[in-house]
């Protein structure tokens, strides 16, 4: 980028195309121009801090593919940093855009560092993670430059996006106060900033402070995540008052971070019944003036433990086809344990259905022609062309080498009945 333009959507908005916005709008199939056109108007970002040097960019929005992310990360829990550094490298090996490194504790610094010099894809945290593990003696005792802080020092590392919960302010915490919600806060970070808020009677430093912090992140080209700490946690709470009362708050602030040419996305949803998720996707993109909305999910049912990665793999592919245009996996470990690398992927895969699913819905570029392709390859019974198109070839491989019928052409489901091999001769027929 021109040392002249300190972030990407100032960039694109004084009409200069950088190396990071060509290379990412190839990625799509499209024009720089039609990416750059997205940035300025803040319907794309693109997470690009100029720290990270492993970066194969791609950029997030209106008109693109849906992309999704991998949380992972080591904590005082869990000091495995061998086997998270494994779920790093396979996120970005099946095709993960982006991985959110939720890492606090001792080795959370190194283990940033890690990954941003040597991943390829879009690395996000949240912030406060850290900062209430390291902070001494107690989380409630920080002030509001600790906040500010710890944002700027993993800027420095080359974070990419950072979730921020800067819309949960005193007021939205009063409405909680009157505990009309089942499950008030699920999220980690705006727990957390609640605790600190409701103890020190004090504001969300993040929302008091938020051009302190547009600062920092319009140094280092840093896009805020504006997170949603009222997401709802179960069906009963969704769509409610406190949901989208943060959610107008932020849409407030979006406005403010655009001004200083600072590149903002926004959180949603969390636990929604199936008949609410596309309003609420309408109501995003109105509310938040057109930003990438970025969804958790959303599960679609609470009664899943252990299948969690098929609820929000329902409510995701409803979602990215109503708008949505960045997914979180969730794993079958959701609620329940750390995933395994097993768990973390199978939320991969479950969460690439689902975005694929929302491109196919949306009429993306390529979208329609992988499953023509395969279909193609099905009614050649060209197994090898199938499973080169697979979403995950591996499986869809050992699936078929696991039970190998007599006919080389078929599969042990229907043997010598197949219906695309019985079709196939009698279409091949010239005078039936």
């Amino acid at each position: 980028m021109e040392p002249s333009f300190k972030t990407q959507k100032e960039a694109a908005r004084r009409g200069c195309i950088t190396g990071e916005m060509k290379r990412a709008a190839a990625r799509e199939g499209i024009e720089a121009a039609v990416l750059a056109e997205g940035l300025a108007e803040g319907s794309i970002v693109l997470p690009a801090n100029r720290g990270h040097k492993s970066l194969d960019p791609w950029a997030i929005g209106k008109g693109l593919r849906t992309k999704i992310n991998v949380n992972l990360g080591v904590s005082g829990a869990c000091r495995d940093w061998q086997g998270e550094w494994a779920k790093a490298r396979t996120a970005w090996s099946m095709q993960a855009e982006a991985i959110m490194d939720l890492s606090c504790g001792e080795a959370a610094g190194d283990f940033r560092r890690k990954l941003t010099a040597e991943s390829p894809a879009m690395i996000g945290t949240v912030p406060v993670y850290e900062l209430a593990h390291t902070c001494d003696p107690s989380w409630l005792d920080l002030k509001a430059g600790d906040f500010l802080e710890v944002v700027e020092s993993q800027a420095q590392d080359g974070v990419d996006f950072m979730t921020i919960h800067a819309g949960l302010t005193r007021a939205v915490v009063e409405r909680l106060k009157n505990r009309e919600r089942l499950t008030s806060i699920v999220s980690r970070g705006g727990s957390l900033l609640f605790a600190w808020m409701a103890a020190n009677g004090k504001e969300n430093p993040f929302y008091e402070h938020f051009d302190e912090l547009l600062e920092i992140c319009r140094e280092y080209d840093i896009t805020l995540s504006l997170g949603d700490a009222c997401r709802p946690g179960s069906i009963h709470d969704a769509s409610d008052a406190c949901q989208i009362e943060e959610l107008i708050i932020l849409g407030e602030l979006t406005l403010r971070a655009w001004q200083k040419d600072v590149q903002v996305m926004i959180e949603g949803p969390g636990h929604m019944p199936v008949q609410e998720i596309a309003a609420n996707m309408i109501l995003q993109k109105k509310l938040c003036h057109g930003a990438p909305f970025y969804v958790l999910g959303p599960l679609v049912t609470d009664v899943a433990p252990g299948y969690d990665h098929i609820t929000s793999a329902i409510g995701g592919a409803i979602a990215a086809a109503s708008g949505a245009d960045f997914l979180c996996y969730v794993t079958p470990a959701e609620h329940l344990r750390l995933p395994t690398l097993d768990d973390m992927r199978e939320g991969i895969v479950a969460t690439r259905i689902a975005a694929h699913a929302g491109d196919l819905a949306k009429g993306m570029k390529g979208a329609y022609t992988w499953d023509y392709e395969m279909s193609r390859a099905r009614k050649n019974l060209d197994w090898e062309a199938m499973f080169t198109l697979a979403l995950d070839p591996e499986k869809a491989r050992r699936y078929r080498e696991e039970s190998s019928p007599p006919d080389e052409e078929t599969c042990t489901m229907c043997g010598d009945l197949c219906a695309v091999k019985n079709m196939r001769e009698w279409m091949d027929k010239p005078d039936w």
